[in-house]
């Protein structure tokens, strides 16, 4: 039963800081209280025996402890390969829901995780972007997506654990920085039963130039993927109206040049083709000569089909067309297989709309 009371793990660790504060608590309390709920995983204030009884008492009068609820498990086969794509419906505190990803191969578990309640940007191509915008998830309800998935793992093998994070699931993740940089710090942090390298993990964005510009400046070691879809701006805007003509082509590729000048690494530039829009050779010319601009590899995906979305997928001879032609001009390029797609869980094809909370 979800509480009346604000849940405790919504708050940022700042924000605990300053609760210790508001209670003449000393500030490294707030550490302690974070440890007990990301990595010891308290199911209540009793759980955390350092802290005195009448504040823990204090803290339960005036805070619950939530964590999200799974009401749906679905898993997906794939094709000529022995892994299995599974897809979770998570059930938040006050109702909404999001879905997570967790994606098998030889080498790695990955865990796909949204940052919002739908998506504001409502690209064309996009199922989340159909449900319109809810709200930002907050820092502990991206965390628990990443510990929900992961428990899933070690359910089924005893020692076996998540090895890397992408923040590709609902949402836009650089309209919710804040909580996306304290997530990663959370999952990150060596002091932490689960700890995770942040060289594993890649935010995705549709280029939103400011936000960009600050992970440059951040610190953080994660990867970066921006979804571009057409180097053509008049095209990208039919594609990601309100993207696109925010953060224009050539104010993006400056962006991405900076980027990569001053972090060392090389941006993933992800390209999805759709038949008879963006799969020309001309197409793949302008790709071309917007990536030379900075260090970077190209992921060239395939459309996945969503119900009354009308878009198609190319024939396998354009896509090894298209690719050779960036390979030929000295690209890095990989086709990456979608996985997930009998499930819904394929890039583009989150959505929870039959069971959104009502407005």
């Amino acid at each position: 039963m979800t509480s009346s009371l604000p849940n405790i793990k919504d708050l940022t660790l700042k924000e605990l800081q300053q609760l210790m504060t508001s209670h003449g608590e000393p500030l490294f309390r707030a550490t302690q209280i974070h440890q007990w709920l990301f990595s010891h995983h308290a199911e209540s204030f009793d759980d955390m025996t350092i802290l005195s009884l009448a504040f823990r008492r204090k803290l339960s009068e005036t805070f619950s402890i939530e964590r999200p609820e799974i009401v749906e498990h679905l898993t997906g086969i794939e094709e000529a390969c022995d892994y299995q794509t599974e897809k979770i419906l998570l059930k938040l505190p006050d109702g909404n829901m999001v879905e997570s990803v967790l994606i098998p191969s030889a080498e790695r578990l990955t865990a796909c995780v949204s940052t919002q309640v739908g998506c504001p940007l409502n690209c064309h191509f996009c199922a989340t972007g159909k449900m319109g915008f809810q709200r930002n998830l907050s820092a502990g309800e991206i965390t628990e997506q990443v510990y929900t998935l992961n428990n899933l793992v070690a359910a089924k093998e005893s020692g076996k654990a998540i090895t890397n994070i992408v923040f590709m699931g609902m949402g836009e993740p650089l309209l919710n920085t804040d909580n996306v940089i304290e997530a990663i710090e959370t999952f990150s942090s060596r002091n932490y039963r689960f700890c995770l390298s942040q060289k594993r993990v890649t935010i995705s964005t549709v280029g939103v130039i400011p936000e960009i510009q600050r992970l440059g400046k951040s610190g953080l070691k994660t990867k970066l993927a921006v979804s571009l879809h057409s180097a053509n701006q008049e095209k990208r805007e039919l594609l990601m109206p309100i993207a696109a003509r925010q953060y224009p082509l050539q104010e993006l590729g400056k962006t991405l040049a900076e980027y990569t000048a001053s972090t060392g690494s090389p941006v993933t530039i992800v390209y999805m083709l759709l038949k008879g829009i963006n799969d020309s050779l001309d197409d793949a010319k302008m790709l071309a000569r917007f990536s030379r601009s900075f260090l970077c590899k190209i992921n060239l995906i395939d459309y996945n089909s969503i119900i009354n979305i009308k878009f198609m997928p190319v024939f396998s001879s354009t896509k090894e067309l298209f690719q050779q032609y960036l390979v030929n001009a000295g690209l890095h390029v990989t086709i990456r297989k979608s996985f997930g797609t009998t499930i819904n869980a394929a890039c583009g094809q989150l959505a929870t709309t039959r069971y959104t909370k009502p407005q």
